[in-house]
């Protein structure tokens, strides 16, 4: 990484529900954090959002959750070097587009893929996890094709994840290392 490099280091982890986001960054930041790393994991911001309120899926939640999610990274750059970020305003994009054909101005302002100086995308070849938030048991490869086309149009090349937990802990920390602070 060059001296021009801009921190904190903004990594992405998207991809379908139930595809092992939580737990890599989670895994993630506490390798991190063994090797002396300022790391942080940026938890998923729409299971604070609907912790107090029923889980109903307007363009306005979707709306708030992504500003939300930005605003839970901004602060979290406050304290570290590297934030592993679970999920991003992608995820909203296409659960707009999924839930109701489109995705606002709005949240599309929010939309920042360029953001991120590494983007992994988690494969679901993982058994699917029952959750009050996750509603598409049987989509998940569909949903993957969704944030596949996404990046691609964004030109944002992604690292795909697969295998066991610790085969993508290896992996993704493996795309990391090049482009880690000194």
């Amino acid at each position: 990484m060059n001296q021009q490099t801009i921190l904190p280091l903004r990594v992405a982890i998207v991809g379908p529900e139930s595809s092992g986001k939580s737990t890599l960054a989670e895994d993630w930041e506490r390798l991190l954090r063994s090797q002396g790393r300022r790391a942080v994991w940026v938890r998923e911001y729409s299971r604070e959002y609907y912790a107090s309120r029923p889980y109903v899926s307007t363009p306005a939640d979707i709306e708030a959750i992504a500003a939300g999610q930005l605003r839970a990274e901004e602060e979290a750059a406050k304290e570290a070097d590297i934030l592993l970020c679970d999920t991003t305003a992608l995820t909203c994009k296409i659960w707009a587009e999924v839930a109701h054909g489109e995705a606002s101005a709005t949240l599309l302002s929010l939309y920042r893929p360029q953001a991120y100086a590494l983007t992994v995308l988690a494969r679901p070849d993982i058994p699917w996890e029952p959750d009050p938030l996750r509603s598409h048991p049987t989509q998940r490869d569909w949903l993957l094709d969704l944030h596949r086309a996404a990046l691609r149009e964004a030109g944002v090349a992604a690292i795909e994840l697969t295998g066991s937990r610790a085969e993508r802990l290896q992996a993704a920390q493996e795309a990391l290392f090049p482009i880690l602070p000194a």
